[in-house]
C-alpha cells in the first residue's frame, strides 16, 4: 500500500512541511526569542497536522484508491488539529516524565497510547477520551504494538542518520531545514501508515477475554455469570441429588400404580359373613295314591 500510494502520501507531507519551513524562515529573519518561539510553535503544529492528514489519507486509500485530493486531505486534518495537538502534547509530557524517572513507565505509555491520533481522526473522539480508547484497543496486544513501534523507530533513525551524512556539507541552518523537510516527507508517511494500519488491525482483532467471564472448561463459548448465581461445576463431577428432592421413579412398563384411596391389598378381599335365617319345619300332606 505504501509503495502504491507513496507519491500521494509524500506529497501531503511535503506540502505541509515546505509551507511550514517557508513561514518559519520568513519569521526567523526578524530574530529574537519571541520570533524563535513562534517558529517553534509553527513547526510543532505542522508536525501534528502532517500526522492527522496522513492518517486521514491512509483511511482514504484503504480501498485501493485515493478519493480525496491533497487539499481535501489537509483540510480534513486541519479540522482535528486542535484535539490532535492537545492529546499529543499531554501524551508527550507524560511519556517524557515516565522515561526520565524509570524508563519502563514511559515505554508502557508509548505502547498503550500508540493509536490516539487515529482514534481522534477516524472516530472523531475527543482529546481526553482518546487515551482510554487507545488503551482499550491495545489491551491484550501490547507486545505486538510495542515491537511494531520499535521497528518503525529503528527505520526512522536509520533514515535520519543517512540523510544527515548526505547533508553534512551544507551550512547548519540550511542542513536542519532541508533535513526536516526531507525526513518528514519520507518518514512521516511511513510512520503514519504503520500507526494507522496498527489501529485497523487492533480494531479487527478479537477483544481479550474479560476477567469477569467464567474461566475453565465450562467457559467455552460461555456467557459471563449473571447476578449472584454460582458458576456451574465442571462436566463429570455432578454431586448426587439430596434425598426427597425428586419424585419417585415411574413404575416399570406393564404394571399399574395402586388407585388412590384406602383399598385392601390385592390377593382377595375379606369374606363378609351374613346372618342365616332359619324357618320352622312344615308338614306337607302326602300325595294321593295313583290309580
Amino acid at each position: 500500500m505504501y509503495r502504491a500510494h507513496a507519491g500521494h502520501l509524500i506529497g501531503i507531507a511535503f506540502v505541509i512541511y515546505v509551507v511550514a519551513a517557508v513561514v518559519d524562515g520568513l519569521i526567523s529573519l526578524a530574530g529574537g526569542f519571541v520570533v524563535a518561539l513562534v517558529g517553534l510553535i509553527i513547526t510543532v503544529l505542522a508536525g501534528y497536522l502532517v500526522q492527522a492528514a496522513l492518517v486521514k489519507s491512509v483511511q482514504d486509500i484503504r480501498d485501493g484508491r485515493a478519493d480525496l485530493s491533497i487539499g481535501e486531505t489537509v483540510s480534513a486534518g486541519t479540522a482535528v488539529l486542535l484535539p490532535v495537538t492537545g492529546a499529543a502534547i499531554l501524551a508527550g509530557i507524560a511519556i517524557a516524565i515516565g522515561l526520565i524517572l524509570i524508563i519502563v513507565p514511559g515505554l508502557f505509555l508509548i505502547t498503550i497510547w500508540a493509536v490516539i491520533i487515529p482514534v481522534i481522526v477516524i472516530e472523531r473522539t475527543g482529546a481526553l477520551n482518546s487515551f482510554s480508547r487507545s488503551r482499550q484497543l491495545v489491551r491484550g496486544h501490547g507486545w505486538h504494538v510495542f515491537g511494531t513501534l520499535v521497528l518503525a523507530w529503528i527505520i526512522q533513525l536509520a533514515v535520519s542518520i543517512v540523510l544527515g551524512a548526505l547533508l553534512s556539507a551544507l551550512p547548519l541552518s540550511l542542513r536542519n531545514a532541508v533535513s526536516t523537510v526531507v525526513t518528514g516527507a519520507l518518514v512521516a508517511p511511513f510512520v503514519a501508515l504503520i500507526v494507522t494500519l496498527v489501529y485497523y488491525r487492533l480494531l479487527a482483532a478479537p477483544a481479550p477475554q474479560d476477567p469477569g467471564y467464567p474461566q475453565g472448561p465450562y467457559a467455552q463459548g460461555g456467557y459471563p455469570p449473571q447476578g449472584n448465581y454460582p458458576p456451574p461445576p465442571p462436566p463429570g463431577n455432578y454431586p448426587p441429588p439430596p434425598p426427597g428432592s425428586y419424585p419417585p421413579p415411574p413404575p416399570p412398563e406393564g404394571s399399574y400404580p395402586p388407585p388412590p384411596g384406602n383399598y385392601p391389598p390385592s390377593g382377595g378381599a375379606p369374606q363378609q359373613s351374613y346372618p342365616t335365617q332359619r324357618f320352622p319345619p312344615q308338614d306337607y300332606p302326602e300325595p294321593p295314591p295313583g290309580p
